[in-house]
């Protein structure tokens, strides 16, 4: 079926042709898994080892694959870059170092563009990793490791445009850098610091990284007497006081509490009024966690302790808001 101009299709018949599309490249995909290379071990340790970083490259749509493949492992922990073979033949072949390792893809191995970095890594020793479907072809006969694509068909109806062979090198891509994660022990913590801004960022925060510390901690004693519980939950500004005995949290005075114990509430003692029982987040915990026990419980604070029960701080709903965590 085409499509000439003016025309007008019937939309079943457009996304017989778009499922047809996907078709084509999730079959590419399966094949790749099939056919998996077997140099992807050692490209993973040569990554791994490397003293400088990764410098990935590739013209008209392998270029823009390239870039991305660059953006994911610098984000992930492992260093790389994006390098322009037009410009690279214009100077930017000095971000190309003896300590970096190279990944130049071409789907036909014959890109007349990668010829300057070719002969750079080759002149300098630079290691350098094809990938392409040709494992005859002039990139995968210079380089150190080939991950080969398989010969699968393109999406597209004349079979030209890169499609299913860019998905199979951005999956390969996708690969590589989710292995080289974990060889690094890449955990959340450092996905936060490569991701601090935005809603993924905040996503990531920690309760430690925003709770309340020290002096501003609401904190009374067992016999502090209900005057001064009242000074002390007005002055800190958080409608809740935490009741503390050597360092532990031992119980917790919010207004629900001031309400309930309104008979006589001046003639008691913090530790009559606590609830004893409070509700509690570790420091280490995800800050979208701690919002979402205030959410379930309905209340607006929450403190957190250590394992041995030691207060630690207190986060409040609105320094969930404040960092982006809705």
């Amino acid at each position: 079926m085409s499509i000439t101009r003016g025309s007008i299709i019937a939309d079943e018949s457009l996304s017989l042709v778009g499922r047809r599309s996907i078709q084509l490249e999730i079959s590419g995909l399966e094949q790749l898994l099939e056919n998996f290379p077997e140099s992807f071990g050692s490209v993973v340790k040569l990554s791994f080892q490397l003293k400088g970083r990764i410098v990935v490259s590739g013209m008209g749509k392998s270029g823009h694959v390239a870039a991305k493949i660059a953006a994911t492992l610098a984000s992930t922990g492992s260093p790389a870059q994006f390098v322009h073979p037009g410009e690279a033949s214009h100077g930017d072949l000095g971000m190309i170092t003896r300590d970096d390792a190279a990944i130049l893809i071409s789907n036909s191995g014959e890109t007349k563009e990668l010829a300057d970095i070719i002969a750079h890594t080759r002149r300098f020793r630079v290691p350098m990793v094809a990938i392409t479907r040709n494992p005859e072809s002039t990139l995968a006969r210079q380089a150190d490791h080939v991950l080969l694509l398989p010969d699968a068909p393109e999406a597209c109806a004349l079979r030209m445009a890169p499609t299913t062979s860019t998905t199979m090198t951005m999956a390969l891509g996708d690969a590589l850098a989710v292995a080289l994660m974990e060889a690094r022990g890449f955990d959340r913590e450092s996905f936060r610091t490569f991701h601090p801004g935005g809603t993924l960022g905040a996503q990531l925060l920690s309760v430690a990284a925003v709770m309340h510390q020290g002096d501003a901690l609401p904190v009374v004693g067992p016999d502090t007497d209900m005057g001064e519980t009242l000074l002390t939950m007005t002055a800190k500004g958080f409608g809740v006081a935490a009741l503390v005995e050597e360092g532990k949290l031992t119980g917790v005075i919010t207004d629900g509490d001031l309400r309930r114990n309104l008979d006589g509430l001046m003639g008691r003692r913090a530790g009559d009024v606590a609830t004893r029982t409070p509700t509690t987040i570790a420091p280490d915990a995800l800050l979208v966690e701690a919002l979402g026990i205030m959410n379930d419980r309905k209340i607006s604070a929450l403190f957190a302790v250590d394992e041995g029960g030691a207060l630690k701080g207190l986060v409040h709903i609105h320094d969930a808001l404040r960092a982006g965590v809705a």
